[in-house]
């Protein structure tokens, strides 16, 4: 199947300065203008033949800002995320997200068992990324979610694939595969999404990789939300991950303790939590 070409969107735009001829009067320069937010796409490629064509959504916000990684599931793609993803934009976040070359879901040649690698090509992005947006991101605040194979490969980030710059992390319907050292590098505070009607990744294996980690951590379970639960219940778990990002990633200790509030508010969550 042929690749759909990715146009680039410039998130920040300036109006070139006015000159005059010697003999006129001097006009006034324009002052530059910025987009107030936007998206911009980067065709990245780890080793030539992983294409990871990367979606990132920047926020109005000015100066350097947290990045959020944002790993999608099987046979997905990152805009299936938008409504959330643009939440945590619109909260003063950048938000990065690939599509995986073997497991979006118009891949060429479609491999459920690539997520494997995939945690190696979300490293590589994150350092793109770095590279591409000097000066709006600020590197000592990074952090990765992911949903479904997505969460799956954020674990990895967080075990035998420990990637150092990670600063927290939001696995919604996640499990842990097997892996040498499960949660293994500096602590990092962890929090899971979780349907409690999820037939494709149960409850049970959710709350088994919750139950491993030995950092600080939340399990934010939803008694009728099923395998996308920030679908079923989108404000909840938009409010939820946007109070987690703002306490691990600004260090808001108010945003910390809105946690619980913000997932009960409606009665169709709770939040368990050893942060």
């Amino acid at each position: 199947m042929l690749r759909r070409s990715l146009l680039a969107l410039v998130a920040t735009a300036g109006l070139a300065a006015c000159t005059s001829a010697p003999q006129k009067e001097a006009e006034p320069v324009p002052e530059k203008t910025t987009t107030p937010a936007g998206t911009t796409e980067f065709d990245f490629n780890r080793g030539g033949d992983r294409p990871l064509p990367t979606k990132v959504w920047l926020p109005a916000a000015g100066g350097a800002r947290p990045l959020i990684y944002f790993s999608h599931g099987l046979t997905s793609q990152p805009d299936d995320y938008a409504e959330l993803l643009t939440a945590w934009q619109a909260a003063g976040f950048v938000v990065a997200a690939p599509k995986y070359p073997h497991t979006w879901h118009e891949a060429p040649e479609y491999n459920a068992d690539d997520i494997v690698n995939q945690p190696a090509d979300a490293q590589f992005v994150i350092t793109e990324v770095l590279k591409a947006l000097p000066g709006r991101i600020d590197a000592n605040r990074i952090a990765a979610a992911g949903h479904s194979a997505g969460a799956i490969t954020t674990i990895g980030l967080f075990s035998g694939s420990r990637d150092e710059r990670l600063k927290a992390g939001v696995l919604i319907a996640g499990r842990q595969m097997p892996q040498p050292a499960p949660f293994s590098g500096t602590p990092a505070p962890l929090l899971f999404v979780q349907g409690k009607l999820d037939a494709t990744v149960t409850y049970e294996q959710a709350y088994g990789a919750y139950n491993e980690v030995s950092w600080p951590k939340g399990f934010l379970e939803l008694p009728q939300g099923t395998h996308l639960p920030h679908r079923d219940q989108p404000a909840v778990v938009a409010a939820t991950t946007t109070d987690f990002w703002h306490w691990t990633l600004d260090g808001d200790e108010a945003a910390k303790q809105k946690l619980p509030q913000d997932a009960s508010s409606t009665g169709v969550a709770g939040l368990t939590s050893a942060f």
